[in-house]
């Protein structure tokens, strides 16, 4: 079960850039609440509180219980308009949900066992694809994370999306079953070594599938005789 956060907020009657620009002064921030075909509610939310929980990542997963008027209002965020210059929160979208609503939601992910992980203490990186994972659910079962366990990953090798284990009732959007995640990337002072051990690897694992090195027949099997040259006229 998705926690829930209880936020306070007050009704605003007015709207408009110069209503907007009053609250602000005020250090509230506009909002408005919408969906669940309701009619939508404008509020305003205090800029202290609201800084407890708009810069963290699971913000957009967080399931919030908007307090207003003696009433809760069961809201999942969706959209936060930011100062392109102070990155101050200037206005927020909530939707409101309910049990049986589907939404989207981008799921972090994070890696765990970096210290533990062959290719990194080697010398590899980490290079992440993706930051997140889209997701469709019912709002009280969104993940709060997607955690993958890096031990056991050597150099050179991806993380793929079969990596995670979804939670139930929980399903991707995408079409794309196994797309990579990350990878533990060859730096270049360790690019030649990295290649010959992968070459040198290749003939023993070609024995082992039962395959013959180039230019030798199979066990069991006579090579092909060479071919005769044409007879002198």
């Amino acid at each position: 079960m998705t926690n829930v956060t209880t936020l306070a907020a007050k009704s605003r009657e007015s709207v408009g850039k110069g209503t907007a620009r009053a609250l602000r002064r005020q250090e509230e921030v506009p909002a408005v609440i919408y969906g669940d075909k309701t009619p939508p509610v404008t509020i305003s939310i205090t800029y202290k509180e609201l800084l407890n929980y708009v810069n963290k990542a699971a913000f957009h997963t967080t399931l919030f219980d908007i307090e207003l008027n003696g009433k809760k209002h069961r809201v999942l965020p969706r959209d936060v308009q930011f100062h392109p210059v102070t990155d101050r929160p200037l206005h927020v979208d909530f939707l409101r949900v309910s049990a049986n609503t589907k939404v989207r939601v981008y799921v972090p992910v994070v890696f765990s066992n970096m210290d533990k992980c062959p290719g990194i203490k080697r010398g590899g990186t980490l290079n992440i694809v993706h930051h997140e994972i889209e997701v469709q659910c019912s709002p009280s079962n969104i993940p709060e994370k997607f955690e993958i366990d890096l031990e056991g990953y050597a150099i050179g090798e991806a993380v793929h999306l079969g990596a995670i284990t979804l939670p139930k009732d929980v399903t991707y959007t995408s079409k794309e079953t196994d797309y990579t995640i990350a990878a533990i990337a060859v730096p270049s002072a360790l690019r030649g070594s990295v290649e010959a051990e992968t070459a040198a690897a290749a003939p023993a694992a070609d024995a082992k599938g039962g395959k013959a090195p180039a230019g030798k027949a199979p066990a069991g099997k006579a090579a092909p005789a060479a071919a005769k040259p044409a007879a002198k006229k």
